[in-house]
């Protein structure tokens, strides 16, 4: 599956959606299997799962970390665990945020790892272990995997984008989703929906509907002043990156330029001096996301570069300041109660 999510997945569904409905049924009724026949192993810290229920970005990210801060508020000590997109590691590995380029762990990864140790792994149930036992992690938070675990998740919150919701509301290959939305449903504790926008309010019913709990949050750049008032040639390989065009509008920044990538996209040489090189003919700033910046690290940049690029970053900030800590809560009472059952 590419990382590059076809535009049509965000559309009214078309010949398209309708030509590969068989295709989806299959992918549906495998994934839904998945999820509810899947062994999961019981590791021996809380497990709180920040998934989404599409391909494509929703927010989780910015969400994991507001979540790792607050643990450490309540004297927890948290850790991440991550499948690392693209990243090349056999065994689990603690990533060094200092030393390990995007290509080798992944570029979310190198996000978190700022914030509590990070283990990349396909084999979650061996990266808690390494957290636990060698890390002193009591508080696991997984980075996406909601619908792939293979350990046991004691709180499962759900991130929707408001502005794109579901996309068509079919599954791959014919849309965005990662199964149908009964079956994620099921194994959901909460409904984060991020930012402002309408797409997301049918599957917010849904869930209102099941009985699980709705919360709100929206993303705010970190040093909105750092771009008041500059102009920009702004780039982004990240699920949609319009919302990093529209974050740096909404700092009063002006997107004088746009360029767009694929999700995850690492830039090649002659990509990233075409972008210096325009920026200088239009007498541009360089603007781009912490993920991106993250997959520039380590990596050769044309010279003077990074001295023409601004990095973006944002902080997820819950709407209700309980919210976070309630989450964590509720995800420690779960943990408890997991162990009283054996």
């Amino acid at each position: 599956m590419t990382s590059e999510a076809p535009p049509f997945w965000w559309e009214k569904p078309d010949w398209r959606v309708f030509a590969l409905s068989p295709a989806s049924a299959v992918y549906g009724l495998v994934a839904g299997r998945r999820m509810r026949r899947a062994p999961r192993e019981k590791v021996a810290a809380p497990v709180l799962c920040v998934g989404n229920l599409t391909v494509g970005g929703s927010g989780k990210t910015p969400v994991a970390i507001a979540l790792a801060k607050q643990a450490r508020r309540m004297q927890l000590t948290p850790g991440f665990l991550s499948r690392g997109h693209g990243g090349s590691f056999a065994k689990p590995h603690v990533v060094d945020a200092h030393h390990d380029a995007a290509k080798h762990v992944g570029d979310e990864p190198l996000l978190l790892a700022e914030h509590a140790p990070v283990a990349v792994t396909a084999n979650r149930a061996a990266g808690a272990k390494l957290l636990i036992e060698e890390h002193g992690c009591d508080f696991l938070i997984m980075d996406d995997g909601f619908q792939s675990a293979r350990v046991h998740i004691d709180y499962a919150l759900v991130v929707v984008d408001a502005r794109f919701g579901i996309g068509n509301g079919r599954v791959i290959p014919g849309g965005p989703l990662r199964a149908k939305i009964v079956d994620q449903l099921v194994f959901t504790s909460g409904l984060l929906k991020m930012g402002e926008g309408a797409a997301a309010d049918g599957v917010v019913r849904q869930a209102a509907r099941a009985g699980r709990p709705i919360f709100l949050a929206h993303v705010e750049p970190a040093e909105p002043s750092r771009f008041a008032g500059g102009r920009f040639l702004a780039f982004a390989g990240i699920g949609h990156p319009e919302k990093f065009f529209d974050t740096v509008r909404g700092t009063g920044g002006e997107v004088a330029l746009s360029r767009a990538f694929p999700d995850h996209h690492f830039y090649a040489q002659d990509e990233l001096a075409d972008l210096l090189a325009l920026a200088r003919q239009e007498g541009l700033r360089l603007a781009t996301t912490a993920k991106d910046a993250a997959r520039l690290r380590h990596g050769e940049t044309p010279a003077g570069f990074l001295d023409h690029l601004d990095v973006l970053d944002i902080e997820a900030v819950f709407e209700l300041d309980h919210v976070p800590a309630r989450i964590i809560d509720e995800t420690l009472d779960a943990w408890r109660q997991r162990k009283m059952r054996g």
